[in-house]
């Protein structure tokens, strides 16, 4: 196992790549179909992924692999919500930090669908992530929700029940195999409604190929693998407070690669979400800091 201190290097390193993963893919659609993107850049991923996991994949129960399969399912939901978010949207760095309240999304599904009461830090932390939602949604006619910021909460919202469905049913199946299943179950999910609902240019320009490659490479095969072994070093408690940095570095490159905007009130409601976050996932790290003192 990695000591603590280089598997946080190497989970920080893994945000880093999930906030330039917005810049290639907000690139990459610029000349190729959003859903069309996602099936391409999936299905590649995880035959990236399928050379390190095929003589697991071989002995997997096939029934375990067709309820992972599944759940990948819901997770192309998600990622369709969020790449269509995308297409629409003028500011990434704002749907980055609704993209991360699916964290907070996922006690009240888990209390919907498996009975299991929410921890009270929960009620602590919703009210503030609340408070920043409104505070993105104030614009010059008051507080009003963009079509773009629907599709991200729609995209949150579809990530807590994945997350709550893979948390339940996944849990006999290896992480790398999991993780190649998946994504190539949501990469055939795009693939069939990029057929279904869209058109795919003449010609693609080479540049928007090069952003497809990055996003393919580095955004997903090189980050799911880097937070995969991140994750298995560090302490829950402690990847959970650093996978927050995610859209933190996504607003960064946001405003630096598309001079995007960021007035008052977005900045403060990014704070307050980033507060809830805070409070949320490092309640465990503060109480045991507590007990020390």
């Amino acid at each position: 196992m990695l000591p603590e201190k280089r598997a946080s290097l190497i989970l920080l390193f893994a945000t880093v790549l999930a906030a330039w993963g917005w810049i290639f893919s907000k690139e990459a659609i610029q000349g190729m179909p959003a859903f069309g993107f996602i099936g391409l850049r999936f299905i590649l991923a995880s035959l990236c992924i399928l050379p390190f996991c095929f003589r697991q994949l071989k002995v997997v129960d096939r029934g375990v692999l067709a309820r992972a399969a599944g759940v990948g399912c819901v997770l192309a939901c998600a990622i369709l919500f969020w790449i269509f978010a995308m297409s629409v949207s003028t500011s990434l760095g704002e749907g980055a930090f609704i993209m991360s309240l699916s964290m907070l999304i996922v006690p009240p599904i888990a209390w919907l669908l498996f009975k299991q009461k929410p921890p009270r830090i929960f009620w602590f932390s919703m009210p503030i992530a609340v408070g920043g939602l409104a505070l993105l949604s104030l614009g010059g006619v008051g507080w009003q929700l963009s079509p773009s910021q629907i599709w991200f909460l729609l995209a949150a919202l579809f990530l807590a029940v994945h997350f709550n469905l893979n948390n339940r049913y996944a849990q006999r199946i290896p992480t790398l195999v999991l993780t190649c299943v998946q994504l190539f179950s949501t990469g055939v999910v795009a693939t069939i409604a990029s057929l279904l609902t869209e058109t795919w240019p003449d010609t693609i320009s080479p540049s928007i190929w090069g952003w497809f490659t990055l996003s393919v490479l580095v955004a997903t095969s090189l980050r799911y693998l880097m937070q995969t072994l991140g994750q298995k070093g560090a302490s829950a408690a402690n990847a959970a407070i650093i996978m927050i940095l995610e859209p933190v570095w996504t607003v960064i490159l946001s405003v630096v690669w598309y001079s995007e905007s960021m007035p008052a009130h977005k900045v403060a409601g990014c704070a307050l979400i980033m507060l809830s976050l805070l409070i949320y996932r490092g309640a465990d790290p503060l109480r045991r800091w507590i007990r020390k003192r």
